[in-house]
């Protein structure tokens, strides 16, 4: 059985490469993803509605690890997700907070600044 933090880290590496059927095959079927500050949606296709449609323009996604720890079934990431955009790069601080259970995400919060999205993606869409 894998750790949670290895689980954790291959779904991000899924994520990045937008591989959602994948991805999604790791989280449980009422899994909650927050995504603070816009809000929260279950299960697997809720997570589809809110990032298939916010990384349609993107034509390449990098989210780069800085750090991670794990206490028993929660794991923090410190990450710095950078989209490619035709103009250029967005780049955003991440911090997420995931719960697993049973060897899936149950839980998946990040925590970002809306506007410092908001402009990278205004300054290179």
């Amino acid at each position: 059985m894998s750790s949670p933090e290895s689980i954790v880290k291959t779904f991000m590496s899924l994520m990045e490469k937008l591989d959602y059927d994948n991805a999604l095959e790791l989280v449980t079927d009422d899994v909650e993803y927050t995504n603070v500050p816009m809000g929260t949606v279950h299960g697997p296709e809720g997570i589809r509605s809110v990032l298939q449609p916010f990384f349609a323009p993107t034509t390449e996604n990098e989210w780069v690890i800085l750090a991670t720890a794990a206490n028993g079934s929660t794991v923090f990431m410190e990450r710095l997700d950078r989209h490619h955009l035709k103009g250029g790069w967005a780049e955003l601080p991440v911090v997420g907070v995931f719960e697993v259970r049973d060897g899936k995400i149950a839980k998946w919060r990040d925590y970002f600044d809306l506007p410092t999205i908001q402009n990278g993606f205004a300054a290179n869409s």
